[in-house]
């Protein structure tokens, strides 16, 4: 097979394989869809949307091509509301929940994997040669259980910590902590 998609239970969302069975999230399809429509002059901005959680190296690779990234916070609300406010076309997030405005404003698995095709058939590539230039920087989460969900930059200890991992990894790392919005959980 040339690839293997699978989607959620609600199929707005896909999650691609390779030949080799190399797993692809979304961030991988982004830089791949970005990169075309943006050699095509099909690439509004030419910026892509995603959110905190989007993998730094997405952001780099994109940046090489002198596409830009606009983060949102996570959901896919927040990325539809961001392509909307800066009249863009292309966003999502690494779970792949991806929207493809031009299209539809609802992201959409099925559509995302007929745009992935569509550029297969296009280019005449492979999948792997399409995200060969995208190369994802180790991205570890934790979550740490709260009984509250007090406004994080109102905790000195933690605002330090946060400050020290900023400066110790200078441009070449991210560290983002933030709550869930369905559990009662620290995102860091």
């Amino acid at each position: 097979a040339d690839l293997g998609v699978a989607f959620d239970g609600g199929a707005d969302r896909a999650i691609f394989a390779t030949r080799q069975g190399t797993i692809l999230d979304g961030d991988y399809i982004l830089y791949a869809c970005g990169l075309h429509l943006h050699r095509c002059g099909g690439l509004k901005g030419p910026c892509v949307v995603g959110t905190l959680m989007t993998n730094l190296g997405l952001e780099m690779a994109l940046a090489r091509h002198g596409i830009a990234l606009k983060r949102t916070p996570v959901g896919d609300k927040y990325v539809l509301e961001e392509i909307l406010r800066s009249d863009l076309n292309l966003g999502g997030e690494p779970s792949g929940h991806l929207i493809f405005s031009d299209i539809s404003l609802a992201g959409d698995g099925l559509i995302t994997l007929l745009q992935v095709l569509r550029l297969l058939n296009d280019t005449g590539e492979s999948l792997e040669d399409l995200v060969a230039g995208l190369q994802q920087y180790p991205q570890i989460i934790r979550n740490v259980r709260v009984r509250k969900k007090v406004p994080l930059d109102s905790i000195p200890q933690v605002e330090a910590a946060v400050a020290e991992c900023r400066r110790e990894f200078g441009e070449k790392g991210r560290v983002v902590v933030r709550y869930s919005g369905t559990e009662k959980l620290a995102r860091v």
